[in-house]
């Protein structure tokens, strides 16, 4: 029969739950990210996203992150401007400065970094290569991947037979 956890192993979860790092959730999702030339048309990016299945990419010069593009740019930046998506570029309409973090950074880090800034997608550098992106969604995938895992301890915990 596998042991319990105590009272204090399940706290400390907590602290295990907000240190995961960002190295971790990518092992687990994948480190693949689309990028786009800042030359290219918007157009052209939103057949990318869309082919793809994603709705970020990330505005790569000569293998360096200089914006990303979002869908929330293409609604804001063209769709109300009046503009067409055929003839803007991708340069005029991302969002820029890039923020961007490590695979050392933990969830809670990111989820603060995304929070202050406002952001939705976050590429990960790892040096100076392009590791991975993460979005707010996988933040709160991961954190209520960890919340059901403490759940399901809690309730064996406390459905456990006590010693008489």
């Amino acid at each position: 029969m596998e042991a319990q956890p105590t009272l204090t192993e399940l706290s400390d979860a907590k602290k295990h739950a907000m240190a995961e790092t960002v190295s971790a959730l990518l092992k687990r999702k994948g480190c693949e990210v689309y990028g786009i030339a800042p030359d290219a048309t918007v157009y052209e990016a939103l057949e990318a996203m869309s082919t793809k299945g994603v709705g970020a990419l990330v505005v790569v010069a000569e293998t360096i992150p200089v914006g990303i593009l979002s869908e929330r740019d293409y609604a804001r930046r063209v769709i109300l401007k009046g503009r067409a998506s055929r003839t803007t570029l991708v340069r005029e309409i991302m969002s820029t400065p890039v923020t961007m973090a490590t695979p050392a950074h933990s969830v809670e880090q990111c989820l603060w970094i995304m929070a202050r800034q406002r952001i939705r997608y976050l590429p990960i550098m790892e040096g100076t290569k392009l590791a991975g992106i993460i979005s707010i969604g996988d933040l709160v995938r991961s954190i209520l991947a960890f919340q059901a895992h403490t759940i399901d301890q809690l309730e064996t915990y406390i459905t456990s037979s006590y010693p008489k």
